[in-house]
């Protein structure tokens, strides 16, 4: 699995990706968004340093899927997945535990916990992260529910000074 960082010339890979899966536009009752709307959302997420927003290949080089998450948010040390979207034709394949499975590899130094926002009465969406291990733990629908796995220990930056050994 390869994670790319998403920037503004990527939009259009966003878009498709997007259109590879108007079920969950569909789910919030709206449709995929046009191409112009994508491009002024990854521009505004951009100005945010707090957001990460990431296109992900496969190991043939196929982008299946998009992942948007912030950090420090709602409280210092949580990361939250805003959104991690899979290509329908790739989902049910174990992409998308794959896909946290990475993200949780590679947190931000300091993380204490991983949220992930579910949004609107999406029953599929919620059994997906309770499968991985996270845990319902605030409601606020109709439009989202947040489930989290806590990180123990926390992630750390290593010690100034310190050499961290490699092979």
């Amino acid at each position: 699995m390869n994670a790319t960082p998403l920037a503004l010339h990527h939009a259009p890979l966003l878009h498709q990706l997007y259109a590879a899966a108007p079920g969950y536009f569909a789910l919030l009752g709206t449709r995929v968004p046009h191409i112009k709307d994508v491009e002024r959302d990854v521009e505004i997420a951009l100005l945010d340093p707090r957001r990460s927003l990431e296109l992900l290949y496969d190991e043939r080089g196929e982008l299946f899927c998009s992942l948007d998450c912030k950090h420090d948010y709602p409280e210092p040390g949580d990361l939250t997945i805003n959104l991690l979207l899979i290509r329908e034709d790739r989902q049910s394949q174990g992409l998308g535990e794959q896909a946290v499975r990475h993200l949780e590899a590679r947190v931000p130094p300091g993380t204490t916990r991983i949220l992930a926002s579910v949004l609107g009465e999406n029953p599929r969406g919620a059994r997906f992260w309770e499968r991985l291990g996270y845990t319902f733990t605030m409601d606020a629908r109709p439009v989202m529910s947040w489930y989290a796995h806590p990180l123990t220990p926390p992630r750390t930056p290593p010690a100034p000074g310190v050499q961290v050994a490699s092979d």
